[in-house]
């Protein structure tokens, strides 16, 4: 098991290497195998790309992000700018159908509203908005209607997990409830609790995830 120092050293050194941040930008702690990001940082995607980083590496049992997204002035959009441009986007994102998602936009927060058949889809939605210039934050209000057995679902995500991670699986447990899935168990490693957790959000039928995983 890595020590917090060397924990740390991973994460800088993550962030280094991620191209899409600014490590210099961002202070790393770790205590007990958790880590905290604290910072000021000029997107939502170098925002979400440092998050990603960090789950990238071994040994990390959770993650505090402390970021602040203070964008630069010539980043700046108005909410009528950035509404148009998004609903532009998502007509043009591949498996939206053109009024599937609705977009709101306050202060450079978007809410995204709508009813999609699949969970990815509502992933896609967000991640797009995540790139676009002058988005401080994204939040996520689209319901998936697609309605699938709780039985089936469990099965899937357990399939799922074997063929990613067979060890890990053995003592993940999984229940379903009209279509709220929630992980229960223990894993090894903070990206192995990542695994899990795009392994539910992948099953048709999902809904939402609760997380209750712990790191060993």
């Amino acid at each position: 098991m890595k020590t917090d120092l060397q924990l740390k050293h991973d994460v800088e050194a993550e962030l280094e290497w991620e191209p899409a941040v600014t490590a210099a930008n961002i202070g790393v702690e770790v205590k007990e195998g958790v880590v905290t990001l604290a910072g000021h940082l000029g997107s939502l995607g170098e925002k979400v790309a440092a998050e990603q980083a960090v789950r990238r590496v071994g040994g990390v049992r959770a993650l505090v992000v402390e970021l602040d997204v203070r964008l630069p002035g010539d980043d700046f959009r108005t909410d009528e700018d950035i509404a148009h441009i998004a609903r532009s986007v998502l007509r043009w994102t591949a498996g939206l159908s053109a009024d599937a998602v609705q977009v709101e936009v306050e202060h450079g927060h978007v809410a995204l509203r709508g009813t999609v058949d699949w969970p990815w889809q509502s992933q896609t939605a967000v991640r797009a908005m995540t790139q676009l210039r002058g988005v401080a934050g994204v939040t996520d209000h689209i319901e998936v209607r697609n309605p699938v057995a709780p039985e089936k679902i469990s099965h899937d995500i357990l399939d799922a997990m074997r063929r990613h991670a067979d060890r890990e699986a053995r003592h993940i447990q999984v229940t379903v409830h009209e279509g709220t899935v929630r992980l229960s168990g223990k894993v090894h490693s903070f990206a192995e609790r990542c695994v899990a957790r795009g392994a539910a959000w992948a099953a048709p039928g999902v809904r939402a995830v609760v997380d209750d995983l712990t790191v060993e």
